[in-house]
């Protein structure tokens, strides 16, 4: 494993352990990044379940495909009107390793203005 990978599996580590703890019963909104789409999914740890779950590449994007910030917002606003239909408001947001920035922020401000909280 190159040092790049092992420096990134801590990030994601420690974000995730955090995340965890703070989730008291919460299920887990998770994020990842590509450099072509943006994927998330919100997931009951307890279980093991994906409760809901939407990306770039999904049919409902309505031309917004790809890996822009307009697009990561699409995700989180289609994701927060998935989470409600199965029943779910609080999430805890686990934005894994990449930085609460850009594309991840645009998939976290839109979830949050369609209805979820976090």
């Amino acid at each position: 494993m190159t040092k790049a990978l092992k420096q990134t599996a801590r990030r994601k580590g420690r974000t995730r352990f955090s995340v965890k703890a703070a989730a008291h019963g919460r299920p887990r909104l998770s994020v990842f990044r590509s450099g072509r789409h943006i994927y998330a999914q919100i997931i009951k740890d307890e279980d093991g379940k994906t409760l809901a779950a939407a990306s770039s590449i999904d049919e409902g994007m309505k031309g917004k495909k790809g890996a822009t910030k307009d697009a990561a917002a699409a995700v989180g606003k289609l994701l927060a009107e998935r989470a409600t239909k199965a029943g779910v408001k609080e999430v805890v947001f686990d934005r894994g390793e990449y930085m609460y920035h850009g594309r991840i922020k645009a998939l976290a401000e839109a979830a949050r203005e369609a209805g979820l909280s976090f």
